[in-house]
């Protein structure tokens, strides 16, 4: 049974995370590396192995939910910084839908490839709707946002710590605004209050960039002209 399979291989995959404390030993990284060759060898569909897993799938909404939670403990903080805060994300949101939208163009990717890329840095449920109301192709983008969340999970803290950065706010924030909810639980397991900041990106940064997505994508395909 899929569901069993999964839940043991991540239960085994994170204690040795916790055993061996480095980033490419990601919890998530891991089980794919195992699941997914698994499922091909046994010639399953991953629809089914979906339809088996959908209970993890759907408690996926209460634990964001939970992340509420460290987000009221840290309101002192957000009113006193709430400029810093918004700003950050929307300098986040823009600079990571230009700079995969225009990697995509550069590379040959057509506009519909563009679309399905320009959301990869933010949660599947804000990232699945702005790919659909830009005509972009919900399944690349899904694979793109697991990408980029394993992508910061792993070297996101080891960048910080080599630019020296310091403060908890903004550890927190860069997490949170590209590698959505797989850097916050990485934040969260490094510092309650980087954990804090990371889910308040995640939902500032994945609500901005549902919003103005339409006018990035609208900005490159201006700027396909050029390329």
């Amino acid at each position: 049974m899929w569901l069993i399979a999964t839940l043991v291989v991540y239960f085994i995959a994170r204690h040795i995370a916790i055993k061996l404390r480095h980033p490419i030993f990601n919890p998530l990284l891991i089980s794919l590396i195992v699941l997914m060759p698994l499922v091909i060898y046994t010639g399953d569909t991953y629809k089914h192995y979906f339809d088996q897993n959908k209970i993890i799938n759907f408690m996926l909404g209460p634990a964001v939910i939970a992340l509420a939670y460290p987000l009221y403990e840290q309101m002192h903080v957000i009113k006193k910084h709430w400029k810093v805060i918004l700003i950050a994300c929307a300098t986040a949101s823009i600079s990571s839908m230009l700079v995969g939208g225009l990697f995509a163009l550069s590379t040959g990717g057509s506009l519909k490839i563009v679309a399905s890329v320009l959301p990869k840095s933010i949660s599947t449920p804000f990232a699945l709707s702005a790919s659909e109301h830009i005509g972009g192709i919900p399944s690349i983008t899904a694979a793109l946002v697991v990408v980029a969340g394993l992508f910061g999970g792993l070297v996101g803290y080891p960048l910080l710590n080599m630019l020296k950065v310091k403060s908890p706010l903004a550890r927190g924030l860069s997490i949170g605004a590209v590698s959505h909810a797989i850097g916050t639980a990485k934040a969260a397991e490094t510092h309650y209050q980087e954990g804090a900041m990371s889910s308040l990106a995640l939902v500032v940064c994945g609500i901005m960039t549902t919003i103005l997505a339409p006018f990035v994508f609208k900005l490159v395909e201006l700027l396909a002209h050029y390329i």
